[in-house]
């Protein structure tokens, strides 16, 4: 009994910055008939603005994201397609990035090349999972379960570490970019522009809750291999 309460605080604390996120971007996602554009054209606009017309507006089904490697804003269908308040902000926070990249942000490309190491370690991590029975089992010996152990929790906290530093990425696209812009650009009201705050702020934060909930995984992960 003295554990639920904790418990329930311990989920809430993880999961809900991903929720209210999704909240957030849900609510200001209704048609907006006055924007004279999609979220996917306001992208198109804002990179040739910036002198950015090799960078592309795609598309895409695993989330609205950059690419720095293709030079692609990648737009989930709801707000590639949309005219509202969500997907004109969160193409312009997309954008951000853009213009992230062409600056040669530096915090930037540091996630760039974590995310490639993040890749690697989550492989290793997986194959270390499966092999720690097996290997320990063949060998005898406790200490090979060991390192295989700290190999797997150590690729998890990898991930962790990228979505760290994402933070600070994703907030100058959302406060020092997007925001600006769109103030500046006035493609969105005065009183527009308090709700257009709370979803950038959204946008950043979901790293956050990446964060935890790797976090959260990793503390799973040990409690299970532990028992082993």
């Amino acid at each position: 009994m003295h554990f639920i309460i904790p418990g329930i605080l311990l989920l809430i604390v993880i999961y809900g910055p991903a929720l209210w996120a999704r909240y957030t971007f849900k609510r200001y996602n209704k048609p907006s008939p006055h924007f004279p554009g999609t979220g996917a054209e306001l992208a198109r606009h804002l990179l040739n603005r910036f002198d950015l017309p090799h960078v592309k507006v795609e598309i895409t089904k695993i989330g609205d994201h950059y690419d720095p490697e293709s030079k692609t804003v990648c737009l989930s269908p709801q707000y590639f397609e949309a005219k509202s308040l969500s997907a004109i902000t969160i193409a312009a926070h997309e954008v951000g990035h853009a213009i992230q990249d062409a600056q040669n942000h530096p915090m930037l490309e540091l996630r760039s090349r974590l995310v490639k190491i993040a890749m690697t370690a989550e492989k290793l991590g997986s194959i270390a999972i499966i092999a720690i029975p097996i290997i320990t089992a063949l060998t005898r010996a406790p200490s090979a379960g060991i390192l295989l152990f700290i190999v797997a929790i150590g690729s998890m906290l990898v991930s962790t570490l990228v979505h760290l530093v994402t933070l600070p990425v994703e907030w100058d696209a959302s406060f020092g970019k997007a925001m600006p812009v769109l103030k500046a650009g006035e493609y969105i009201s005065e009183n527009e522009q308090k709700a257009a705050k709370k979803i950038l702020r959204a946008a950043a934060l979901t790293y956050v809750a990446s964060s935890l909930v790797s976090l959260l995984n990793v503390g799973r992960w040990i409690a299970v291999l532990w028992r082993r």
